[in-house]
């Protein structure tokens, strides 16, 4: 049983806004891992509250899944080898399209988002996504600050606002798992929105009741405390762990969980 995808349920309790009012998301995030086993993909739930039990055994590519078929690959390259791994050519796309046929003729969002405890984000999605959007990267902030009539235009937008100092366009998973636990700097929040007039504001909180930055470990052990982004947070043995969920992927999951040694919290010892 090979993990071969995971889900976080991004949308669900997704802010709405109205006014330009500030829009809150909270509660818990639940999600969970698609496996493949003899070619059929099944799905996994790893909601809050859920107690997995799964070792990892070997890593290898994760394969493809098509219309619910897995098709399994034998490459020892996790979680994907080079024929199987691929890169969404609009990920990349500064304004110069990159597809034989431009075809993001809809109206696309720009927004800025705010990663405790200080990393400032510009973004773009396509305007009806850009609730979902934002959870799925875990977001503390966010902010709707432009609509533009197709992409195009607005990844040239957006990558003239990243080439300044103060803004990225690409948050990687370690940096955003270093302000777990954390705030977020709200006077450089708010210095930022003062120069872009926001449309719509958003404020998140994935539930996760966090008083220190979870030990960062792959495992697929413990109890479900949720999920923020691809993130899934669990408790097993007195500590909190934080696990980048595409790091589990092109693992083959065992009923045999390990009482290896894990790092602990300091929450583990008391206080």
């Amino acid at each position: 049983m090979q993990v071969v995808g995971y889900e976080t349920d991004a949308a669900s309790d997704s802010p709405e806004s109205d006014g330009g009012r500030v829009a809150e998301s909270a509660g818990p995030v639940g999600g969970g891992l698609y496996v493949a086993s003899d070619g059929n993909v099944d799905y996994v739930a790893a909601d809050p509250g859920t107690e997995l039990a799964f070792g990892l055994g070997e890593r290898g590519c994760a394969g493809t899944v098509n219309e619910g078929n897995h098709v399994a690959c034998d490459a020892a390259d996790a979680p994907y080898c080079d024929e199987h791994s691929g890169v969404w050519v609009c990920a990349r796309c500064t304004g110069t399209c990159l597809k034989d046929e431009m075809d993001c003729h809809e109206t696309h969002a720009m927004y800025l988002a705010a990663f405790a405890p200080d990393v400032l984000k510009v973004g773009v999605t396509r305007e009806w996504r850009l609730g979902t959007r934002l959870r799925e990267q875990g977001a503390d902030r966010a902010a709707l600050v432009r609509k533009f009539p197709d992409g195009r235009i607005a990844r040239e937008v957006e990558a003239e606002l990243a080439a300044g100092d103060d803004l990225v366009d690409r948050v990687r998973v370690p940096t955003k798992l270093d302000g777990f636990g954390r705030t977020v700097d709200e006077a450089a929040w708010e210095a930022l929105l003062d120069r872009f007039d926001p449309i719509e504001r958003f404020a998140f909180d994935y539930g996760l009741d966090l008083d220190d930055r979870p030990v960062v470990e792959t495992m697929a052990a413990g109890t479900v405390r949720g999920w923020k982004g691809r993130v899934l947070v669990l408790d097993r043995g007195g500590s909190t762990y934080a696990v980048d969920a595409r790091d589990l992927v092109g693992y083959e999951l065992t009923d045999a969980v390990p009482e290896r040694e894990l790092q602990s919290s300091l929450g583990a010892f008391g206080g």
